[in-house]
């Protein structure tokens, strides 16, 4: 028997002009810290809070299996079919339609839902990492979804997930899963230098963790809050002198001193002859860039770069 052949595609990075779906990306938003926080509350933890995040999957966003009594469940939002599906591990599945609604009709309907599945679980109905955060069982204000906005945010996550794990592959070191963080709605993979941080003043119960231990961190975010316009990212904590000023590729990438962070943005990544080369690109430069104005012992095997 002949083996069938895969096809491949070529790089297809549809836009996502912010204005156009910023009300669905807020309401998609809130939906997906519903599900995240049902994900933190029966999880056992893991450093740096890595026990709380979604992975880009091939019709969405996962949970990965959350163990529940003696078994398992997973939550997909499915950005292709646009839906919820919860599936549990003795066979059940049920599903919960995405379309314009409210985050309290979508929270009271996914708690019921988990429970004619016999899954019980609190959970703490404020979101975070937002202004002016609303509970979700009072917010009648975020009622937008837009499906074909949903799903190009979910094709742009498809394919930066495969850029930024084959960047995390080139390090030996302590490095994070290629991760989607609901609270800050980015997805993102970081790498450790292998020494602790200085605590952070006034840092939350949160940020002390996340960042106990010196770290580069990339990834890609839709925008909002000053950037208009979805970027990638990169920065490095504690921020070494000289960081903010160092040369990094392409010529499009720029320092944030608002956000102590390089950005390049989307638009100018995808317009670029070859939007992989020019990501990959900006994810080593920056890297370099923290890792040499930090010291980095990048030839001890805790955090020596694969080459």
């Amino acid at each position: 028997m002949r083996p069938e052949k895969i096809a491949v595609r070529s790089e297809n990075w549809p836009e996502l002009p912010l204005a156009a779906w910023k009300e669905t990306y807020a309401t998609l938003h809130m939906w997906t810290q519903i599900v995240g926080k049902v994900r933190l509350a029966l999880s056992p933890p893991i450093n740096h809070w890595w026990h709380a995040t979604f992975y880009v999957s091939a019709r969405g966003l996962t949970t990965s299996p959350i163990p529940y009594g003696p078994g398992i469940f997973e939550v997909e939002f499915d950005l292709v079919g646009h839906q919820v599906s919860i599936r549990v591990s003795d066979g059940q599945t049920k599903s919960i339609a995405l379309y314009p609604r409210s985050v309290a009709d979508f929270y009271r309907e996914f708690l019921r839902t988990l429970a004619s599945l016999g899954i019980e679980v609190k959970i703490w109905p404020m979101p975070v990492e937002v202004p002016e955060p609303i509970r979700f069982d009072q917010d009648e204000q975020h009622a937008a979804y837009d499906a074909e906005y949903a799903n190009r945010f979910w094709r742009i996550l498809t394919q930066t997930d495969s850029i930024l794990k084959e960047f995390r592959g080139r390090f030996q070191g302590k490095c994070s899963p290629v991760h989607f963080f609901w609270g800050s709605f980015d997805l993102a993979v970081t790498r450790f230098s292998g020494r602790p941080a200085p605590e952070r003043p006034g840092a939350d119960r949160m940020t002390r963790e996340a960042y106990s231990q010196e770290c580069s961190s990339a990834g890609f975010w839709p925008g909002g809050g000053g950037v208009d316009g979805a970027a990638f990212y990169a920065y490095t904590v504690p921020e070494p002198e000289g960081y903010s000023t160092q040369l990094v590729r392409p010529a499009a990438a720029s320092y944030h001193p608002g956000l102590r962070e390089y950005l390049l943005m989307y638009d100018e990544m995808r317009r670029s002859a070859s939007p992989r080369e020019a990501l990959l690109e900006f994810l080593e430069s920056t890297y370099q860039a923290g890792a040499t104005t930090g010291r980095w012992d990048q030839a001890r095997p805790g955090s020596a770069h694969a080459g």
